[in-house]
């Protein structure tokens, strides 16, 4: 890929009010890895914090699995938002990482938590959150669902090569959820752009384990189901994306950026988020970051930043978010809000 590419592509950009959401919930292991802790790898602990932000992260531990945090983050959610959980009846989540390559691990959180709905998992990697959020919106809209949870979740680290100093310490392990319903014409998504470009696949992407490189006892390539990323042309691509997809869906919404009360970007890399605050001259304050203490947990990293906000109370009825999802594909999704 050239420095010359599209961040963009020329996705539309929709509106899709009428829509809230009722409860928050999220989940990370307890098993606290440190940037010292990678040290025996060949890790500098500085230079981790210096060029990612990332202090920590969090690894799920063996026996464990991506249904497991799941399953957490929804029943927090569920309990946040008081409702009988007979009455949801769609279940989408958002993973590059379920259990097994089949059936999807919907299902098994389904059963898990008691759920008579349809189920199904959504993969569009680090924007796979605002891509099943955006999906469930049209179930909730058109009245084909009246409760929706959706759930972004990752276990992150369970692809990722320990061997590879430049994809290994930047992935952490966690769930966010949200349970959404119908609601005033003023809430929901003010505007919204999703988007992909398949020309970037090569860039961000694990060879081995589809249809096209299946798995076999005698490949030739053994580590070949590991994430490989190459850095630097999927930086300069995220950071033109946040700024080109931000200033979308501000126009089309009719806001500007003092309107934005919460930034809610996708927790890859403080560069990126530096980049973006200085393009679009935002308030630090304002832009919600928590990739220091989980690292980057894919698709869930922007429900994990939502859930935590929300129950410190700093978002409250009326206020306008920005939601932006970024990631493997290469895919996209950007999100106004409105609470």
């Amino acid at each position: 890929m050239s420095d010359g590419f599209s961040a963009v592509g020329g996705a539309p950009v929709r509106t899709l009010s009428g829509v809230q959401i009722l409860g928050t919930g999220s989940y990370v292991p307890d098993n606290v890895v440190t940037n010292a802790d990678l040290s025996s790898l060949g890790c500098d602990p500085e230079w981790i914090v210096q060029r990612t932000g990332i202090r920590e992260r969090r690894h799920l531990p063996m026996g464990l699995a991506t249904s497991d945090m799941a399953v957490a983050a929804a029943e927090r959610c569920l309990e946040a938002a008081k409702i009988d959980r007979a009455e949801v009846d769609l279940l989408i989540v958002g993973t590059m990482t379920p259990d097994r390559l089949l059936p999807a691990v919907a299902t098994k959180v389904q059963t898990r938590l008691g759920l008579n709905c349809g189920a199904v998992d959504l993969n569009a990697a680090c924007a796979g959150f605002t891509y099943a959020l955006t999906t469930a919106m049209q179930f909730i809209a058109t009245g084909c669902s009246k409760r929706a949870l959706v759930i972004g979740v990752d276990a992150n680290s369970r692809m990722v090569d320990p061997t590879d100093l430049k994809t290994y310490p930047l992935f952490g392990d966690g769930a966010g959820a949200v349970l959404l319903s119908a609601g005033s014409p003023e809430q929901g998504a003010l505007a919204y752009t999703i988007g992909a470009d398949g020309s970037g696949m090569e860039l961000l992407h694990r060879p081995g384990g589809g249809a096209e490189t299946p798995f076999s006892l005698t490949t030739t390539e053994p580590n070949s189901w590991y994430l490989k990323m190459d850095g630097r042309p999927v930086f300069k691509w995220a950071v033109r994306l946040v700024e080109d997809t931000t200033r979308q869906v501000l126009d089309a919404a009719g806001l500007s950026t003092e309107q934005i009360d919460c930034w809610l970007f996708h927790q890859a890399n403080v560069r990126i988020l530096d980049a973006a605050i200085e393009a679009l001259g935002i308030e630090r304050e304002r832009v919600v970051m928590h990739m220091d203490r989980y690292g980057n947990t894919s698709a869930a990293s922007i429900p994990i930043a939502l859930d935590e906000t929300v129950r410190a109370g700093g978002i409250r009825r009326g206020d306008h978010l920005i939601m932006s999802g970024f990631g493997a594909g290469l895919a996209w999704g950007t999100i106004a809000w409105r609470w």
